[in-house]
């Protein structure tokens, strides 16, 4: 099997691949388990050194926020400016733009307001491309809901597509990511027929409650044409601001929180990959297939194709904004419960440990030390979400309660 399309420790026919890989996924979860079990128990037999680590894994972080505030001012700042700018040479409209929307059980208004950000986007609609991707397990009402925004708006874009994701089919795990793939490879057959430079073609994937600010296909484009190797994903900055008057309190400071991450990221692209919505340039997305066989696909087309280009693909931050609904349920309780699974469907992309790691072992041409540098980099990001709440939250006081007087 190609491993560019392993899901799974399951897909490897080799058992003795399949045990390595297995191997892989399960470490992560175990080192960072691990990590607390060993801290509660040496804070019972060893807590002085428990304290001397506390002192310095504290100190650390310390640190490492002041770096990251750092970053971030450094960004707030570029996204301002960003913001306040309004002028873009005329070349950037020979840039064609496809927008993706998958949806499930979205409702008509969501979907709606999607569309019409993009038409009050400034940008030639000449130059645009609509695709609504809808899941046929929804229903047959939200098919028609897409079909009904078609006829609404499709004569004031250059297309507008409603494709039809048909369900069960073999080789794809329920998700995002599965829609999306089947959505390009309906677009692979359709944008030849369209008589448009494939080459100046870029695919925004974004979730159906995206909505675009005025100039993100301006930046987008400038961006776009000024790099010179086109092998890149392009990130802007989500932030979670559509229902901000109707989320409570807790989901308001998460969806912040994950803001203020991506900000973070702008500043070290070497670190990035791509996440919820971002652009990818049409050309990637016909030679690297778009996962269709796990959840974290978002972040797994990115690490698909930095293995493909053997390790000549990167994140270009763009430092301008799309806003998108922050969690919310019908009470406070149940916005804390939506809010864990979304942290958890993230958190599958720890799963990305795995596939890096075996496909360095299959990948020669890759310098040995960017492999290191970004295996590193996934694995401590995870661990360290997993462990260092809880380590600085509780593990200070434990040696104290619980060690020997």
């Amino acid at each position: 099997m190609d491993y560019l399309e392993i899901s799974s420790a399951l897909d490897l026919e080799k058992k003795s691949e399949r045990i390595f890989y297995r191997f892989l996924e399960i470490l992560p979860g175990a080192f960072s388990l691990a990590t607390l079990v060993f801290a509660v128990v040496f804070s019972f037999f060893l807590p002085a050194v428990v304290s001397l680590f506390v002192i310095f894994y504290s100190v650390y972080w310390l640190f490492r926020v002041i770096y990251f505030s750092t970053l971030q001012i450094f960004t707030y700042f570029e996204l301002k400016k960003n913001l306040a700018r309004k002028d873009f040479s005329e070349e950037i409209k020979e840039v064609y733009h496809i927008v993706i929307l998958p949806t499930y059980k979205e409702g008509e208004k969501i979907l709606r307001e999607t569309v019409e950000s993009l038409l009050l986007a400034e940008y030639p609609k000449e130059k645009i491309i609509v695709v609504i991707s809808v899941e046929e397990r929804a229903g047959k009402e939200y098919f028609e809901v897409a079909k009904k925004l078609k006829e609404e708006y499709e004569k004031k874009f250059l297309k507008f597509f409603v494709f039809l994701h048909p369900k069960d089919l073999p080789g794809e795990a329920v998700g995002k990511g599965s829609n999306v793939y089947f959505a390009i490879e309906q677009l692979k057959k359709i944008i030849p027929s369209l008589n448009i430079p494939e080459e100046k073609i870029v695919v925004s994937n974004f979730d159906c409650d995206t909505k675009v600010f005025p100039y993100y296909f301006c930046f987008l484009s400038e961006k776009f044409l000024s790099a010179k190797n086109k092998r890149c994903a392009f990130q802007p900055i989500p932030i979670y601001s559509n229902n901000v008057w109707e989320a409570p309190f807790f989901s308001r400071v998460v969806s912040t929180s994950s803001t203020f991450w991506q900000m973070i990221q702008h500043q070290r692209p070497e670190k990035s990959a791509t996440f919820s919505s971002h652009a990818i340039p049409f050309s990637v997305l016909k030679e690297v297939n778009y996962p269709k066989n796990l959840i974290p696909d978002d972040s797994r087309i990115f690490w698909k194709a930095f293995l493909k280009y053997n390790g000549d693909f990167r994140v270009e931050g763009l430092f301008y904004p799309v806003s998108m609904d922050a969690v919310l349920g019908e009470s406070l309780l149940k916005t804390i419960a939506y809010q864990y699974k979304q942290q958890r469907r993230w958190a599958w992309g720890v799963t990305d440990f795995p596939f890096l790691i075996f496909g360095f072992l299959k990948n020669k041409k890759i310098p040995f030390f960017k492999k290191f540098c970004m295996a590193f980099n996934v694995f401590e990001g995870f661990w360290s979400w997993a462990v260092a709440a809880l380590l600085l939250f509780l593990l200070g006081w434990l040696p104290v309660v619980v060690g020997p007087s």
